[in-house]
């Protein structure tokens, strides 16, 4: 209860009631109010109070977005590790560096990362495949690669592997080839308000016809 008292006396309702009341009590004194004082001042107290804007609870303070990424940078890490101790094809190998390394140009601190952590589709996406879709992928092809020896089956486990890689990397090429355009957009409108602006303001104005040479 005595934190409640504390808590409305430091409120900005009765600061503002109070200061309006002030002004009954300046009232009074200069003669305006007359035997009707109290409630001249009451009024002004009440009406203070309810012009005063109301208690509004500070918003939450949530991290900053690039921080996130910072997970994502980890995993990424484990995610190498774990692809240099598994046996793999040439060809799948060459496709997971390449896209590894996308990954990791997407990852890396820096204004790519910032404007990734804008994009919160490009953030799903780049999670679902160092935490997902690569490891499931790799481990598939180990299982099925395990079966094949005893039981043939209708299509290589390289080959399956190789085309889920072909379609990751096209996935996240895409993530990049997205934020580049983005990129693209934002010179192109900043080169299309300078233009609207008049940017041709710095060319200097051609000189008088003298009959002479202009001077250097």
């Amino acid at each position: 209860m005595a934190a409640r008292v504390v808590g409305y006396l430091e409120s900005a309702r009765n600061l503002t009631g109070g200061a309006a009341a002030l002004v009954g009590l300046a009232l009074t004194f200069a003669g305006f109010a007359g035997a009707y004082w109290p409630v001249v001042v009451g009024g002004l107290y009440g009406a203070g109070a309810l012009l005063a804007p109301p208690p509004r609870p500070p918003a939450p303070a949530f991290e900053d977005p690039s921080s996130r990424l910072d997970e994502l940078r980890a995993d990424l890490v484990t995610l190498r590790a774990y692809l240099d101790r598994v046996d793999l094809p040439a060809a799948a190998t060459e496709r997971l560096t390449a896209l590894t390394g996308l990954l990791d140009g997407l990852l890396a601190p820096g204004w790519a990362s910032e404007a990734l952590a804008e994009d919160p589709e490009g953030v799903h996406v780049v999670a679902r495949a160092v935490r997902r879709d690569v490891p499931e992928s790799v481990d598939a092809y180990l299982r099925t690669r395990w079966w094949t020896r005893l039981a043939p089956g209708a299509r290589a486990p390289e080959e399956e592997l190789e085309r889920q890689v072909a379609l990751l990397h096209g996935e996240a090429q895409g993530l990049v080839d997205g934020l580049r355009e983005a990129e693209e957009l934002r010179q192109r409108s900043h080169t299309k308000y300078l233009e609207d602006r008049g940017g041709g303001g710095l060319r200097r104005t051609p000189p008088a016809e003298t009959g002479r040479p202009p001077e250097p």
